[in-house]
């Protein structure tokens, strides 16, 4: 074990720049192209050894992040004490910046965060490939927090292919009152679909040239989201926000994975900025953030 007093670990959240979904699967999971990128919005996880596994938050909507086993961070701690045999015995602080319940993989970035912290805090020296292995299990998108950069996600998602990106691209990220589930949106994605074909999810050609060139108008054009009709079915006004964004001068505008954080593409930072000032002051959304990306991993500061 290593003499270790804490370990803590920063983990970015991600926007899907695509998300293809294919019909529902007999186990319930869909299959996806999800094309990740990272994105400069942090969570930190901080573990320190504890008399039992215990859970404690700080930051916007912290009340909101379950504090018992449930959360990905502890299972993700238990995890991988099982597998060496040893007591989960830790104290995992995570430090929220990321929306929470935001369609921006807040909970996946914590698990993998927490994974990271706990081989180092533990002195276990896990290869990258067992780590990876844990994170598959523990959730479709945390092996991609754990990965960060860009990366192509088939089978749930979880099965990656790291991606090049030519430069950096910038976001605005505009955070709604309250949060969607996941499994909700899910639910609403079938519904929606029943009686139709579901095709196959495939990457697009264009969408991966426009990250490779690093050129934004290219990428605004290719864009998608098979979640956001269930999103907006399920919370209409995110509509406004939306229209608000574009009208502000984004070159594209789409919901984060299941949402509700919606994303919008500019050109630069300044235009980033502008667009984060509509939104905020236009009342169709709590705060708006500024990001660009990629942004790395998960990574022991």
């Amino acid at each position: 074990m290593a003499d270790r007093k804490s370990v803590t670990v920063r983990v970015p959240a991600k926007v899907n720049v695509q998300l293809a979904v294919g019909g529902a699967r007999p186990d319930g999971f869909h299959d996806l192209a999800n094309v990740f990128l990272a994105v400069s919005l942090f969570d930190e996880v901080t573990v320190t050894p504890a008399d039992e596994l215990r859970v404690t938050c700080s930051g916007p909507d912290a009340d909101q992040v379950p504090l018992d086993r449930t959360n990905l961070a502890a299972r993700a701690a238990e995890r991988l004490a099982a597998r060496h045999g040893i007591a989960p015995d830790v104290h995992i602080h995570i430090a929220k910046d990321i929306p929470v319940a935001g369609g921006m993989a807040g909970g996946s970035a914590d698990g993998a965060g927490a994974l990271l912290a706990c081989d180092a805090l533990w002195g276990l020296n896990s290869s990258r490939a067992e780590l990876m292995e844990i994170c598959a299990e523990l959730g479709s998108d945390v092996p991609f927090s754990l990965a960060g950069g860009a990366a192509l996600g088939v089978g749930r998602g979880e099965r990656l292919s790291e991606l090049p990106v030519g430069g950096t691209i910038h976001w605005v990220f505009a955070v709604a009152d309250g949060g969607l589930s996941t499994p909700a949106v899910y639910r609403e994605f079938d519904r929606l679909a029943e009686g139709t074909d579901v095709p196959e999810p495939v990457a697009s050609p264009d969408l991966l040239e426009a990250l490779r060139t690093g050129d934004a108008a290219a990428l605004a054009g290719t864009l998608s989201n098979d979640l956001q009709p269930a999103a907006l079915s399920l919370r209409p006004s995110l509509a406004a926000t939306l229209e608000t964004g574009m009208a502000a001068g984004a070159l594209a505008a789409l919901v984060s994975g299941s949402g509700p954080t919606t994303a919008f593409l500019t050109k630069d930072e300044d235009s980033a900025r502008s667009v984060a000032e509509a939104l905020t002051t236009s009342g169709t959304c709590r705060t708006a953030r500024v990001a660009h990306a990629p942004a790395p991993g998960a990574r022991i500061v």
